[in-house]
């Protein structure tokens, strides 16, 4: 599909003129063209309209971003206002507010794909011109779109506030625990179940992960900034890439040693990390440890000049406690061990933003989502001086996305971003099933990166090289996801937000069901926990690989009258479903279905065989010149009649 195709189906109705004028763009780039040899004047009076196009973006974003932090701020402080003045914090004003929240969350959602898609649009604009014009208005520019960059960093910075206030709402006021600290990197990691995602998609993800999870932040007391997300991970390995190659073929030993900080290389702690695979390599799972060290000690430890005793008689000498540091001397040596024995060194930085979203009570349920991933090379292979003797990673590189200053050759942007989730609750299923996703298993950011990058010295090469030759995007789901209604209300998965409470207010309804009627209710409740175990269940209504999409429309909820009893046994509601027990009947069209469906074919094999038999005594006449009747008087009719009767009778079994 051409752009300006793409561009109309993806604007946003209520902002339709502050898009890129792609298409009159385009045409004063033709008319130009077919009307004369592009000149000097031509090329001044488009790059005055490709700025004008700029400012106009730009400061639309700029505009509606300063609405959005006034609506967080308003939001923020009437929910100080609940908190200081109990008399105003009843559930109708805390729904109000979550209500307010999802509003802003939507306009975040909806800005970021009109930064992201407009910023497309002046890439093309800018091809479109070079190619026409023979000139390189590529270089020229981009000063100006650096001036005035249509990124989309500053909307994490409000996803974040979002995600907290989101969560205050959730809890009435009352805000989380936060001495407690993830250890999810101490436990197993399951690397089966990864994903990427196409950049269209990334804001609208992170918003529906937010309806459900706070995003998690180290330094609740810290304000947030962008760099707090900031992870840059330096990977050793050898010349021969021993490490590269045990990881790839799943070898019993393989392991992965990294040396991992986060912020502006500045940050004077390092975590030296050291991943080793189970045997069982289908378990899908491996182990990691880790040690923190001074970022002026990296160096040392590396070259075995700090040793692991020395490291853990430091700890000691602190204070630590005696299991902690045998474990961290075990780590050590471990590492220490793996770089001199197989004369590891740096070879490959790894470089993403990260947004965790987790309780920080509960370890259970976490997604992580890394976005502007990229690649750079740090190894001294060949007599190449990235770094110097005494140096383990780059002093040139820094955090500054996406390393522009750097040759074509020394990185590798990945044009996704990559999602890891662990748990399983209802809504997570759904979304790693949607079409917002593109899972990849064993993804490895490490191999990813030195395939690329070190491409004509490795054999072996990921399976998943030949994905990045397709489109991940699918087609919507169903209803699944953030979209608007006809009056550009906010809609998730195809309901108002209050709509997705529906199951908490069932739940409600029970406790408050008198101690009669429990009993019935809780029979009720046994009868759809069974539903899994009924053969007609309806597994689910999202796209499947090779499958169509199912929709099986809106949920109509029947208003019950005050004072009645339990719902009838007919009717089970579970979930956000309705679905009635039809079993007799399916039996009954199931027999009808049968009949008729006999009956039509075998009218239809019967005019088969009559038409064959036709076809063949006339080809027949005509070979030997035969003079008679070609025509048919009594096929049609016959026809006709059989279908007539088969429809009657149809119609009968039907609604006798």
């Amino acid at each position: 599909m051409k752009f300006a195709q793409h561009l109309q189906q993806e604007i946003f109705p209520p902002w339709k003129l502050s898009y890129i004028s792609y298409d009159v763009l385009k045409n004063d780039l033709k008319s130009r063209q077919l009307d004369h040899g592009w000149n000097q004047e031509d090329e001044q009076a488009f790059i005055k309209k490709l700025e004008n196009e700029l400012d106009k973006v730009y400061d639309f974003v700029t505009a509606k971003l300063s609405e959005v932090e006034a609506r967080i701020s308003y939001c923020e402080r009437t929910i100080q206002t609940f908190i200081n003045n109990p008399t105003w914090s009843s559930d109708q004003n805390w729904t109000i507010m979550e209500d307010a929240l999802t509003e802003v969350l939507f306009d975040v959602n909806d800005l970021a794909k009109f930064t992201r898609l407009n910023y497309i649009g002046f890439q093309k604009i800018i091809k479109k011109h070079d190619k026409y014009t023979g000139l390189d208005l590529q270089q020229v520019f981009i000063p100006r779109l650096r001036s005035k960059p249509l990124d989309k960093q500053r909307f994490d910075v409000a996803l974040v506030f979002i995600s907290a206030l989101h969560d205050l709402c959730k809890q009435r006021g009352r805000p989380r625990s936060s001495t407690q600290t993830s250890r999810l990197d101490m436990q197993p990691v399951d690397d089966t179940a990864k994903y990427w995602i196409h950049p269209d998609n990334i804001t609208e993800i992170k918003s529906i992960i937010m309806l459900h999870l706070p995003v998690y932040i180290q330094n609740p007391d810290k304000r947030y900034e962008p760099s707090d997300a900031a992870v840059s991970n330096v990977y050793v390995d050898n010349q021969e890439f021993g490490l590269y190659t045990s990881i790839l073929q799943r070898d019993d030993d393989a392991e992965a040693i990294r040396f991992r900080w986060n912020g502006p290389p500045t940050s004077s702690t390092v975590f030296a990390e050291r991943s080793t695979h189970r045997a069982h390599w289908l378990e899908g799972a491996s182990v990691k440890d880790r040690i923190e060290l001074a970022t002026e000690d990296v160096q040392r430890f590396l070259s075995g000049h700090l040793s692991a005793q020395e490291y853990s008689n430091r700890l000691r000498s602190k204070g630590a406690d005696p299991k902690l540091v045998d474990q961290a001397h075990f780590v050590a040596n471990g590492i220490q061990t793996s770089v001199r024995d197989k004369q590891l060194e740096p070879v490959c930085r790894v470089f993403y933003h990260r947004t965790t979203f987790q309780l920080p009570e509960d370890s259970e349920v976490c997604v992580k989502i890394d976005s502007d991933v990229a690649f750079i090379r740090e190894d001294n292979f060949l007599r190449a001086r990235r770094r110097g003797p005494q140096e383990w990673r780059r002093p040139d590189v820094g955090i500054d996305y996406p390393f522009s200053y750097l040759h074509e050759s020394e990185v590798l942007r990945f044009p996704y971003a990559v999602m890891e989730a662990k748990g399983s609750p209802e809504w997570l299923t759904k979304l790693l099933q949607s079409h917002l996703v593109h899972e990849v298993p064993r993804f490895s950011k490490y191999l990813h990166g030195a395939s690329y990058l070190f491409r004509d010295r490795l054999p072996l090469l990921p399976w998943w090289l030949s994905e990045m030759e397709i489109d991940i995007r699918k087609p919507r789901a169903t209803n699944f996801g953030l979209s608007r209604s006809k009056s550009f209300k906010p809609l998730v998965d195809g309901q108002y937000r209050r709509a997705m409470e529906a199951e908490h207010l069932r739940m409600n309804i029970v406790k408050e069901e008198d101690a009669g009627n429990k009993k019935a209710l809780l029979d009720r409740s046994k009868s759809i926990n069974d539903w899994d175990n009924r053969p007609h269940r309806m597994q689910s209504t999202l796209v499947h690989k090779g499958d169509d999409p199912l929709n099986y429309g809106p949920l109509k909820r029947a208003a019950r009258k005050e004072g009645e009893g339990p719902l009838g046994e007919a009717i089970v509601f579970s979930n956000g479903d309705i679905r009635l027990d039809m079993s007799d009947k399916r039996l009954f069209e199931s027999s009808v279905s049968r009949i008729a469906g006999a009956l039509f074919i075998g009218i239809s094999a019967g005019i088969a065989i009559y038409a064959l038999y036709q076809f063949e005594r006339r080809a027949w006449m005509i070979n030997r010149r035969i003079v008679g009747r070609y025509d048919d008087l009594w096929g049609p009719a016959v026809l006709c009649v059989l279908l007539v009767g088969a429809l009657v009778v149809n119609f009968y079994l039907r609604f006798r």
